[in-house]
């Protein structure tokens, strides 16, 4: 009996990003991704293991080697329109915001379960760590080129910033490519 369900849901691959290694978060527009088990070749993000953030911070001291379940970051092209919106942007570019991937059609996305999978037809199957809590980075992009917007961020993003994951079994991702939603078939945990 498998352990994971395959829901109703699959999304629409709408752009794909490169973050460059080095100190920006913004990344570089691109046709396809091709995934290794570390992720992304040459991107900010790669790695099968990382230094400890804040993120998790009550668990270990800053910098850390952990295993690293951020090498992806993925995005709602629904969520991004509602957080413009919240934000009176017109249009707010995933490029700002470091993704890696924007889906179109899983609803109340960056709530999907921990442990979901997402998997293209080709075979590559990504993860879900679990909620990417917005912060100040993706600000100071938008503020770069949006005098007066940046700071209106991070409250627009509560709840609608998208997911982190890493990669389980590798391969290419192309703009319109689907992936299939799988969630954890277990109860929710109520202590």
């Amino acid at each position: 009996m498998p352990f994971l369900r395959e829901t109703e849901y699959s999304a629409e691959v709408v752009w794909l990003g490169r973050v460059p290694a080095g100190q920006s978060l913004r990344a570089q527009p691109v046709e396809t991704l091709e995934f290794g088990f570390d992720g992304v070749q040459g991107e900010r993000h790669e790695g099968l293991n990382r230094a400890s953030c804040v993120r998790v911070s009550n668990v270990y001291p800053k910098g850390t080697e952990i295993r690293n379940v951020r090498q992806v970051s993925i995005l709602s092209a629904e969520e991004l329109s509602e957080i413009a919106a919240a934000m009176e942007m017109d249009k707010l570019d995933p490029s700002y915001l470091g993704a890696s991937i924007v889906l179109k059609g899983i609803p109340d996305f960056s709530h999907i379960p921990p442990s979901s999978r997402l998997r293209a037809e080709a075979g590559l199957t990504i993860t879900v760590d679990m909620e990417n809590a917005p912060c100040v980075l993706p600000g100071r992009e938008i503020e770069a080129d949006h005098s007066g917007y940046g700071a209106a961020f991070k409250p627009a993003a509560q709840g609608r910033r998208g997911i982190t994951g890493w990669v389980e079994r590798p391969g290419a991702l192309h703009i319109g490519d689907r992936l299939q939603l799988f969630v954890p078939d277990q109860p929710l945990w109520q202590p």
